[in-house]
Order: C-alpha cells, then sequence, then structure tokens
C-alpha cells in the first residue's frame, strides 16, 4: 500500500506522523510512504533523518489584521495555496496513495484539499485541544477528523465525524519506569527531580526567572533542578550565574535535553510551555505539571491546551508576565512538600492519555483504504 503523510511547523505535528509512519511499516513492511511539507520548515530535516522521502512546497501563513502588510501577506498566502493545491495534486497523481493523512501545520489544507478533490480518502488528526485554522476549514471536506482528547469534540460543528484517538509518541518513553530512569541519572532515594524545560531555542523571558530562582536557590538543598535553557540563550545564563558565584551543587544547566524520555521519566515535577507534543508526553508518562503556555503563537492554542491539562487536575496553569522568580519558587517547593497533591495530578494526568493512539490511528487509517 501507500500513503502520503502531510505535516509542518513543529515537533508537535511531525513527531505523530513518524510514529504512524513506524507503525503502518511494521505491519506492511512492503509499503510505500512520502511526505510533504514546507520548504525551509524543520519537517524537511527530521524526516529524512527517520528515513522517509518528502517534497516540499512552498507555503505562508495567514495573519490577523487589516493593515496594509496583513492584506498584502494574506494575499501571497491565498496565492500560495492556489499554486501548491495544483503542484500538491501533480505529486499525488504521480505516487497514487491508498489515502492522505494530514497531521498539523498549515500545509495539510492544499494537500488534503488536492487529495479530496482526486477523490482519494484523507484523514487529518489534531493533536492541539483546540483545532487551529487549517484543520476547522478541513473538517467538513477530510472523511474522518481525529483528536487527541475527548473535549476536543466539542469545538467541531459535527462532533459525531470526530473520533477520539489521542495523540502519538515516540516509542523510546516506553523505556523508562521512574525506578530505572532515576538509577540511571544517580538520584538518591527521597531526592526530588524538578525539569525545568521551554522549547529547543529557548525562551527569554523564563529564562531570566530561571535564573533568579537559581539565585534564590543558591545552593539550598530540597530539589535536584534540571534547566534547559535552550540555543539562544544557553551561553548567557552561564555567564550570569558565573559571575555570581553560586553555590550550583544541585542544579544542572544544558543547552537541550537530548534524553527527554529518561529525564521526563524520572522527574517528580515538570516546568514547561504547553505546545502539543508535550502535552501528550505529559499525559502519557502521567507527569505532574506547572505550565507557563507561550503567548507568542496563533490563536492563543497552548493556553488553550494548558486548561485542559489544569481541568482534569494535572496541571497548574501561570501567565508569563504575571509570576516572578520567588512566586514560582513557592509554588515548586509548595507541591513537592505534598505528595498527595502530585499523586491526585499524576492520576489526573494519566487519565487523559490514551496510550494506544498509535494503534487507532493506524487502524483507521487502513479501514478507509479498504
Amino acid at each position: 500500500m501507500k500513503f502520503i503523510f502531510t505535516c509542518g511547523g513543529t515537533a508537535g505535528h511531525i513527531n505523530p506522523a513518524l510514529a504512524v509512519t513506524g507503525r503502518l511499516r511494521e505491519l506492511m513492511p512492503d509499503s510505500e510512504f512520502l511526505f510533504i511539507g514546507v520548504n525551509g520548515k524543520m519537517e524537511m530535516d527530521l524526516v529524512p533523518r527517520a528515513g522517509y522521502e518528502i517534497r516540499g512546497l512552498d507555503m505562508t501563513y495567514i495573519v490577523r489584521g487589516h493593515d496594509l502588510h496583513a492584506i498584502t501577506r494574506n494575499l501571497e498566502t491565498i496565492r500560495n495555496v492556489m499554486r501548491s493545491t495544483r503542484e500538491a495534486k501533480k505529486i499525488i497523481r504521480e505516487f497514487a496513495p491508498d489515502a492522505v493523512i494530514g497531521t498539523g501545520g498549515y500545509i495539510c489544507y492544499p494537500v488534503l484539499t488536492a487529495a479530496h478533490d482526486l477523490k482519494i480518502p484523507t484523514l487529518v488528526h489534531e493533536s492541539n485541544a483546540v483545532p487551529g485554522l487549517t484543520t476547522k476549514l478541513l473538517a467538513d471536506r477530510v472523511d474522518r477528523v481525529m483528536v487527541g482528547f475527548e473535549e476536543s469534540r466539542q469545538y467541531y460543528r459535527r462532533p459525531e465525524r470526530v473520533t477520539v484517538t489521542g495523540t502519538p509518541v515516540r516509542g523510546e518513553f516506553d523505556l523508562f519506569t521512574k525506578q530505572k530512569a532515576r538509577g540511571e541519572l544517580g538520584l538518591a532515594d527521597g531526592e526530588k527531580l524538578v525539569l525545568s524545560v521551554w522549547g529547543s531555542l529557548g525562551a527569554q523571558r523564563m529564562n531570566e526567572i530561571m535564573g533568579e530562582l537559581i539565585e534564590e536557590l543558591d545552593g539550598r538543598q530540597g530539589f535536584r533542578l534540571v534547566h534547559a535553557a535552550g540555543s539562544l540563550y544557553y551561553p548567557r545564563l552561564l555567564e550570569k550565574l558565573k559571575e555570581k558565584e553560586l553555590d550550583r551543587a544541585n542544579v544542572e544547566i544544558r543547552e537541550y535535553i537530548h534524553d527527554m524520555p529518561r529525564l521526563m521519566a524520572a522527574a517528580d515535577l515538570i516546568l514547561c510551555r504547553a505546545g502539543a507534543s508535550t502535552i501528550s508526553e505529559l499525559s502519557y508518562m502521567g507527569k505532574p505539571v506547572v505550565m507557563v503556555p507561550s503567548p507568542n503563537v496563533t490563536d492563543n492554542h497552548q493556553e488553550k491546551n494548558a486548561r485542559v491539562l489544569e481541568r482534569a487536575g494535572g496541571a497548574e496553569v501561570l501567565l508569563e508576565g504575571e509570576f516572578d522568580a520567588h512566586a514560582l519558587l513557592s509554588r515548586v517547593q509548595a507541591l513537592l512538600r505534598d505528595e498527595e497533591k502530585l499523586a491526585d495530578m499524576e492520576q489526573a494526568m494519566r487519565s487523559l492519555a490514551v496510550r494506544d493512539a498509535c494503534e487507532r490511528i493506524t487502524e483507521i487509517i487502513l479501514e478507509y483504504c479498504k
């Protein structure tokens, strides 16, 4: 069988597609796969690294506003959509897939529209709690909409066409129990681990706050902290803390966390953003979390993601600009002291996870292929 996957822009869109293609390949080793992404975006690097062919199209996105810049940009986007739809039709005709699956990003619109026009089964998966513009536009056109959370169905005009599948996570997250991960990291019995991570590039304000939090700790015992500063802020944060001559015996600062499954498994509490990929991994691993949604994303979807976890009881949500380092440290320390609260949060997070998400999505794809 042949499958086209289209996704782009963020790991939260790309990783679910790679997880499902991996499962389809396990079931049908002779199957063929082709990805379609956006030229210059991270999928053009990540997908080939995973061993799949990808074709790139030129796409821009809709910007909100009525000024000259917004109007000019949106007219360009409309032209790009029309051109990309024609190019996608050509690719689809040549490859002749049995189904076309989108897992998020603006590129999904022209590719799934092209496949729909060519009478090929189309499916879209939305990993964010609230659908973005692209998924809204496609919801009545594709054959099936799949979502990560039961709560998400309410945001669609025809919820009967929406199936809750959960969002797949990388297989590496099954490799570690908390006990095994803590042993490999050398954590003592009873020692608490807090993981702080704000994206591969980092976040300026959150690095400032974490730097101040580390200053306030100044070597005091209570918990071990691993903070990922991101490539943009790592050298600056190290230099600042070096100038302060702080005792950082219990603090580890990294540029990037390459062993996320291990650290996440070992952590007692996680401080992070609320991207789609992150919330899937947190719920899958059952991790209590303090979330600070990014204020710099389209349609404020990270706060909407975080509020789903908060309503379930698995997360506490703080909005950037409404707290300082002292307030964050106080909240962390209070949570770490409250074992019952952490256990309740862990159970709430696990209740949101769909552990067989990859299987569910794969089964639905194959049903439409039949």
